[in-house]
């Protein structure tokens, strides 16, 4: 059986909430965030905030200068985390294969459902349906045989809409749409990808693996092209907190050199970095732990005021700790470990609260 899976993404969550518990701001440009003259940075902006060019992550000042006669608006997380309880107990009236992103959005398999219906669209209407009915706010929803094009999907016809492909419409789907579209290409990918020619999906779609493979090496290069043309296995897994995410390797033989040590642990960096990455997880803990020849443990952490999954800051954050251990006898086994995981989608386009309250460097 052909698997159905729905995205479904809230609208502008944040200010939607707003503009639901305070008449006056409907269809007005609400700026959830920092206030306008502080160096805080926005939240989320409602539509009509949009129109002027403002977005999540820019400085509220910038904001302030796109709009000013927008309504900045204090973040209520404790509402917002309500709402989305109450969002979430819809989902799982349906189908217990529920996997949130973040406190606005999350995948559904709905093969089966409680609505014992074969109809993807059906099922979606109702369940935004039921959005609206239950919080009076709207959503939209993309339908598709993966994960990777559902969620494409959903931001097609925002807000209030639903995009339906079909197995069959797949790769045509996705042929016209750009690189950065594909999950996990950011921007060191996306440069990548442009300086050998390659700019759409599309292109993807004709290139041969091996050239691919040649680029980003085997499993990258493979996973590129298998997005590219719709395929995409990955299932819906239901909720669950993972704490951490670590590499560590057991030496042949003791080594003494500190430089040696860690040329070792670059690829157990390299593999946490790829785990984020596929998980799409942010960290804000970074730890280096080594065993030394008479089995002693040892580590080093740093906890940051923000989450990130930029590679060459984690790397950077990896050496530092590394130098501050001072390595001056034999050691058996290094590893890498991060912690204090949150999912990228919940970073990057609605900031939390001590995201807010990190200066802008803008």
């Amino acid at each position: 059986m052909e698997r159905l899976i729905i995205h479904v993404d809230m609208d502008a969550f944040y200010a939607s909430v707003e503009q639901r518990d305070r008449p006056d701001l409907r269809d007005k440009p609400v700026i959830v965030g920092g206030a306008p003259h502080s160096r805080g940075v926005v939240a989320t902006c409602s539509y009509e905030a949009r129109k002027y060019g403002v977005h999540s992550a820019m400085s509220s000042r910038r904001a302030f200068a796109l709009c000013p006669q927008a309504t900045f608006v204090k973040p209520r997380f404790h509402v917002y985390r309500h709402v989305s309880q109450q969002v979430m107990a819809i989902f799982k009236s349906i189908t217990p294969l529920v996997e949130p992103l973040s406190l606005d959005e999350a995948y559904l398999d709905v093969t089966e459902n409680t609505l014992m219906s074969t109809s993807g669209p059906y099922i979606a209407r109702y369940i935004l349906g039921e959005i609206k009915r239950r919080t009076g706010l709207t959503a939209s929803a993309g339908v598709a045989p993966s994960k990777f094009v559902a969620k494409i999907a959903s931001g097609f016809n925002k807000p209030n809409g639903l995009t339906v492909v079909e197995a069959a419409d797949v790769e045509s789907f996705l042929a016209p749409l750009p690189i950065t579209t594909m999950h996990g290409v950011g921007k060191v990918t996306a440069q990548t990808l442009f300086k050998h020619g390659y700019h759409t999906i599309a292109d993807l779609q004709r290139a041969q693996p091996e050239q691919l493979k040649a680029i980003f090496g085997f499993d990258r290069g493979s996973q590129l092209y298998e997005l590219a043309s719709g395929r995409d296995n990955r299932p819906v897994v239901p909720t669950r907190e993972r704490k951490s995410i670590g590499s560590e390797t057991t030496f042949a033989f003791d080594l003494d050199d500190p430089e040696e040590v860690y040329e070792r642990v670059v690829p157990e960096i390299e593999d946490v970095l790829h785990q984020l990455d596929r998980r799409e997880l942010s960290c804000q803990t970074v730890t280096i732990k080594i065993k030394t020849s008479e089995f002693q443990a040892r580590s080093h952490q740093i906890k940051l005021n923000h989450p990130t999954h930029d590679h060459d800051e984690i790397k950077r954050l990896a050496r530092r700790l590394f130098d501050e251990m001072a390595i001056t006898e034999p050691v058996r086994l290094i590893g890498m470990t991060v912690s204090d995981l949150i999912p990228r989608t919940e970073t990057a386009r609605q900031l939390t609260f001590e995201e807010l309250t990190k200066p802008s460097l803008e």
